[in-house]
């Protein structure tokens, strides 16, 4: 099911789904990981959008990327993934060559995003280990 979910201090609908979603996953406010993923973009001097700075702070947290099957026409959704994981909590990596990518957050079968992704087809996810 789709839930609402805006965690920006200001509720702005802007780019910022990777410092929402991870914020969400976390359990930290919006800016406590704005920061920790700024440290990774100045330990690598690049930006925050780019899946290799974000994904070095979740490892750094004790996450793990799983990837999905690329089933498509039968594409496998974020609604079919809430359907099959129905405990836990995850964030779904979306690549879309329409308008780049995409981050939403999952949460014991629920999905946590500021618009209705969940017929998107997501790539991987991150899960935290243990």
């Amino acid at each position: 099911m789709f839930i609402y979910l805006n965690e920006n201090p200001d509720k702005k609908k802007t780019i910022d789904c990777v410092i929402r979603g991870v914020s969400f996953i976390t359990d930290q406010d919006w800016d406590t990981t704005f920061l920790g993923i700024a440290v990774e973009c100045i330990m690598h001097h690049d930006m925050p959008e780019l899946n290799y700075i974000w994904a070095g702070y979740l490892k750094r947290l004790g996450f793990k990327r799983y990837f999905l099957p690329d089933t498509c026409p039968d594409c496998y959704t974020v609604k079919d993934f809430c359907r099959d994981f129905p405990v836990g909590t995850y964030l779904l990596v979306i690549i879309n060559y329409q308008y780049g990518g995409h981050v939403v957050a999952v949460k014991d079968g629920d999905y946590y995003d500021i618009w209705d992704s969940g017929n998107e087809v997501p790539s991987y996810y991150w899960v935290k280990e243990g």
